[in-house]
């Protein structure tokens, strides 16, 4: 191990190169990043899609653990919706949502996920690390996280963006690639990543930038882990892996979905959010695909009804079923045995 790989290790209080990546919506609690820590690893609490009270509630419950943790913040990079468009999605979806009465939004819903609100909480009460993704957070924003003694992390998808992040001050950067679950971090949404094999994504990443770079994105064996390692990475970084852990809050719709042979392929699709995230082909990514504006956080707002209401009813066919590539090798185990497993240890 270089000198350099230790100090960032160190840095992040990693024993193992194993970091259990945030998962907006529910996967990801607070017993999950405890978990992580105690397997010497790191987890990071998900502040996508909640209200700064329930970010603070979790903040609180792993503070008392008195362990390295960080927390994942969105960066606001809406990406606009064409008001006809919508209006004609917003009618395609609510036929699927009749079933089950429900009455979605007529007009695109815009908001920024009380972005401002969150960073002043990680001001007021800061946190061992933060992490960004949808793009950079504006401003002085990376300078004053630093300034309270917080490490900031960005997820990029490219050596551009690399670039741009530690110009912006970011102490990492997470080099995701397009095989990873849920939503890509790239900054621009309004186009498909490029299909880079991670370990590649790790090199020309840390090739561009002179930060540690985290790898993500697919990453489901021990082998696959060792070879982003090799490639460069300082840690690796895992969501899908993890979602059937015990401590997973996964619905158990998803859950399921993950081990069903009937579930073969994933794809990347923004018919859920209007932005490009990985889930497994179901029936609404092939009814509206094809049909779906770009437009986020407006088609979040949207299907997000339809979506809750189907995970509740167990029809996977109209739920976001986030995976990435690796999803086959999902293990109903604890998040510390299956992260031993993945450094090698298990």
């Amino acid at each position: 191990m270089t000198a350099r790989i230790k100090a960032a290790r160190d840095l992040l209080g990693l024993d193992i190169p194993l970091i259990a990546a945030p998962m907006a919506g529910g996967a990801t609690t607070a017993a999950m990043v405890i978990a992580a820590a105690d397997a010497g690893g790191m987890g990071f609490l998900a502040a996508g899609y909640k209200t700064p009270q329930v970010l603070l509630a979790e903040i609180t419950t792993v503070r008392k653990a008195s362990i390295p943790f960080g927390v994942n913040v969105f960066a606001p990079n809406p990406v606009p919706v064409d008001a006809a468009a919508y209006r004609r999605y917003a009618q395609l979806v609510q036929e699927a949502a009749d079933r089950f009465g429900l009455e979605l939004p007529v007009h695109p819903v815009e908001d920024d996920d009380a972005f401002d609100a969150k960073v002043d909480l990680l001001l007021s009460d800061p946190v061992p690390v933060v992490s960004f993704t949808f793009g950079l957070p504006g401003g002085d924003v990376i300078a004053r996280l630093k300034k309270a003694g917080t490490t900031v992390v960005q997820t990029v998808t490219d050596p551009v963006e690399a670039i741009a992040a530690a110009e912006a001050g970011a102490d990492l950067v997470v080099a995701q690639a397009g095989a990873a679950g849920g939503h890509s971090g790239t900054f621009t949404p309004d186009r498909l990543p490029a299909a880079v094999v991670l370990a590649d994504l790790v090199a020309e990443v840390g090739g561009a930038v002179d930060i540690p770079v985290i790898a993500a994105g697919g990453l489901a064996s021990a082998g696959a882990v060792s070879e982003v390692l090799g490639a460069g990475a300082v840690a690796a970084a895992v969501g899908t892996a993890l979602l059937r852990s015990d401590e997973s809050a996964a619905s158990p719709t998803h859950k399921a979905a993950l081990i069903d042979p009937a579930r073969n392929d994933t794809v990347l699709t923004h018919a859920f959010t209007g932005r490009p995230a990985r889930g497994l082909r179901n029936a609404f990514i092939d009814r509206f695909e094809a049909r779906a504006p770009l437009g986020y956080p407006a088609i979040h707002h949207l299907t997000s009804p339809l979506r809750k209401a189907a995970a509740a009813a167990g029809i996977d066919d109209l739920v976001h079923l986030w995976a990435g590539t690796g999803y086959r090798r999902v293990r109903d185990e604890s998040t510390a045995t299956i992260l031993a497993g993945l450094a090698g240890n298990g």
